[in-house]
């Protein structure tokens, strides 16, 4: 029988390929866009991990998902340094959340509160993603936008205090394994995944409609 490491890695992985390849990524990644796409996209994340982190010290001492509460995978004072690179020191007045971008810090917020099951589900998608395919964004970054290697504008995808990813995230797995859950709430975790993929492509697509293209 499969681990659930693995259970929730294939059960969401068309999800998590949807959102990988939206329009406005690989506009993105592919250099067709400006920096101010790219900085739009950074404030939309601010939100996202506002609600993760703020709802993380609740959290600390959950059976389910205190665990899952690392501080060295915090983003938010990555996060707000890049924004005072991209959008100057008056950042946080400029900030303005997409309304797809709403709902889902929304999704994360009421998560943190009230299922902790449903919090792991959304950590997952979001910190091994940025472990993961979040070091090819850096990369894309600094070569289309000039950012220093690990820089101001990329910080975000800097975790200083993880020095060997790979480690962490077989850790990481690990604790997924050994999640005190039992198969039906295993499964709402599951589907919790698919929908938080599935809000992260809504933010897309509302940016690729904020930022599309001329044909």
């Amino acid at each position: 029988m499969d681990s659930f490491s693995t259970l929730i890695r294939t059960a969401s992985h068309q999800q998590h390929v949807e959102a990988e390849t939206s329009t406005f990524m690989s506009d993105l990644l592919g250099g067709r866009l400006g920096v101010d796409a790219y900085a739009r996209y950074t404030e939309q994340l601010w939100f996202v991990y506002e609600a993760l982190e703020s709802g993380a010290r609740g959290l600390a001492s959950d059976p389910v998902a205190g665990p899952f509460v690392r501080p060295e995978l915090f983003r938010l004072p990555a996060l707000e340094r890049d924004l005072a690179h991209l959008l100057g020191p008056h950042w946080r007045s400029r900030l303005t959340a997409l309304p797809a971008t709403r709902v889902y810090a929304g999704r994360v917020a009421a998560c943190a509160r009230d299922w902790p099951g449903g919090y792991v589900a959304h950590h997952y998608t979001r910190y091994l993603g940025d472990l993961s395919g979040g070091q090819v964004i850096r990369g894309r970054a600094e070569r289309t936008w000039g950012f220093a290697r690990k820089g101001d504008g990329v910080r975000f995808y800097v975790f200083e205090d993880i020095p060997h990813p790979a480690a962490f995230k077989r850790e990481y797995r690990g604790l997924l394994d050994a999640l005190p859950a039992g198969d039906l709430e295993k499964q709402r975790i599951v589907a919790e995944c698919k929908r938080a993929f599935a809000l992260n492509t809504e933010v897309f697509r509302a940016l690729g409609a904020e930022f599309p293209l001329s044909a």
